[in-house]
């Protein structure tokens, strides 16, 4: 059943029970008042029976007298039924046939709150019942100062009874029914139109968490108007803000990992690609030499091993770097910080690079302000840092050209700049640089892992590096005009 049928039922049941209630109270309410009234206005009638009637003498009742009045008072009303009773409660007169009596005795306490004049209705109980309880007049019988009994007076008999049950019952029952139904049916309208109006909105959320496929992009939903996002008291419109915030945040994640899947695939086509040219260079060269080694003389053996030795070593550097960013990506290594000197790790890396750079004729310069002051960090990790963007930058640098690392104070932190004067970066690569592999001039990068490595360290410092859009009067970032790299590092707090 449908969330709106659920609540018409229950409404419905509910309604039927508060309408019964009412409609019980109401009669009960009205059924009350009537004996109040009954009561109130005989309330004298005992009082007066007991003070004009000669109903005792010296020795005490008269109970042949009694009936005999009590027949007379009957005729006159029917509606009453009238006893003597003795001091104790018990029933010593009345005119009722043989037979119909059912108690022996009258409970005195109501009398006694009837006498004291407490709040009416009060209930005596009925002589010709054996539970019934029904309004009276009640009134005390004295001889010569002596209380010999009470006049029992039932205002409502078993004639009365009789009438009021002939043909009223089902009218009043039929009519309370009727009140009831009509005024359910209406209020059972009301409420489902109400119920239709308040659950639209949910409706409306049903349908769109309905159509929503885990396997595909999320759907795009409408924009909520600012004041129903404002709404905050709304549950409903909580709700409803609330899914939307998750289709918009798993259509991020949704985003973010199609690009990082494209990203995968990029780079396992262009590692698998830088791959297989240098293994099939060594396998090549090692055959060659299984097959010739009868005729190659000592100098051609000597050449084809180096070949194949330098096809190793890339093969070899190619496979550390996908297992050093692997282990990075998944969270095997955090850095050790340390306070150490960025002027001393410069030098010590432009010394690792110093004859590679002498045999491209490519000029190292360093730029270190005076007194700079030393940094926080993982010592390993960043000298990789400087490492794979020197090494990126010598590949790209032409002969004759220069590299150039400058250390600047920013702040509480160091910015390291490091800039060639190679081709530079094409404006449409630069978008994900760090994230995917790419080439410039029909030349990889070290098969595209070598910035993604500087940037998972660095973000492991919490930090980022960026690619210099433009520096100062040239457009460092442009291609032709050279590629520079920035990234900052905390100062140590010793500094």
């Amino acid at each position: 059943m449908k969330l709106t049928q659920r609540l018409a039922i229950v409404f419905a049941a509910l309604l039927l029970l508060c309408s019964g209630t009412s409609a019980w109270l109401q009669v009960r309410s009205n059924r009350m008042h009537e004996l109040e009234v009954v009561q109130a206005l005989s309330r004298d009638v005992a009082e007066s029976i007991a003070r004009n009637a000669q109903l005792t003498d010296a020795n005490g009742l008269m109970p042949n007298a009694v009936r005999d009045l009590f027949n007379q008072l009957m005729m006159l009303n029917p509606s009453v039924e009238v006893y003597l009773l003795e001091p104790d409660g018990r029933i010593a007169g009345h005119a009722a046939p043989d037979g119909r009596l059912r108690r022996d005795r009258v409970d005195l306490a109501p009398l006694q709150r009837f006498l004291e004049g407490r709040m009416l209705p009060i209930l005596g109980d009925d002589p010709r019942s054996a539970d019934g309880r029904k309004v009276f007049s009640a009134a005390p019988l004295s001889v010569n100062g002596r209380q010999v009994g009470y006049i029992y007076v039932v205002l409502l008999g078993e004639a009365h009874d009789l009438l009021a049950a002939q043909g009223s019952a089902d009218a009043v029952l039929k009519t309370a029914l009727l009140s009831i139904g009509m005024v359910g049916l209406l209020c059972l309208a009301a409420g489902l139109v109400a119920f239709t109006l308040i659950t639209r909105p949910l409706r409306r959320l049903t349908e769109s968490v309905r159509q929503f496929d885990i396997h595909g992009a999320p759907p795009a939903l409408p924009v909520l108007p600012s004041d129903a996002r404002a709404n905050s008291r709304d549950e409903i419109a909580v709700l409803d803000a609330a899914y939307r915030q998750m289709v918009q945040r798993i259509g991020e994640q949704w985003t973010a990992l199609t690009r990082q899947d494209q990203e995968r695939r990029e780079l396992i086509a262009n590692v698998s690609h830088d791959l297989r040219t240098p293994l099939s260079s060594l396998h090549g060269y090692l055959e060659t030499l299984l097959l010739k080694d009868a005729t190659l003389t000592p100098l051609e053996r000597r050449r084809y091993l180096g070949i194949a030795l330098e096809q190793s070593r890339q093969v070899g550097a190619l496979s550390q770097s996908l297992f050093e960013l692997a282990r990075l990506e998944y969270g095997f290594v955090q850095p050790a910080l340390e306070s150490f000197s960025l002027v001393d790790l410069v030098q010590d890396v432009f010394q690792k690079f110093e004859l590679r750079a002498q045999a491209r004729h490519v000029a190292l310069h360093a730029h270190f302000p005076p007194q700079l002051p030393s940094v926080s960090a993982d010592l390993g990790m960043i000298e990789r840092v400087l490492s794979n963007l020197l090494d990126n930058a010598l590949r790209y640098t032409p002969e004759g050209g220069s590299i150039t690392v400058s250390i600047a104070v920013a702040g509480d932190a160091c910015e390291v700049t490091v800039r060639d004067s190679g081709p530079g970066i094409p404006p449409e690569l630069r978008e994900g640089l760090f994230r995917r592999p790419f080439t410039v001039g029909g030349a990889r990068r070290d098969g595209g892992l070598g910035l993604r490595i500087v940037h998972k360290m660095l973000e492991l410092h919490g930090q980022t590096i960026q690619l210099v859009e433009g520096d100062g009067d040239d457009d460092s970032g442009g291609a032709g005009t050279g590629a520079t790299f920035r990234f900052s590092l905390p100062r140590s707090a010793a500094a």
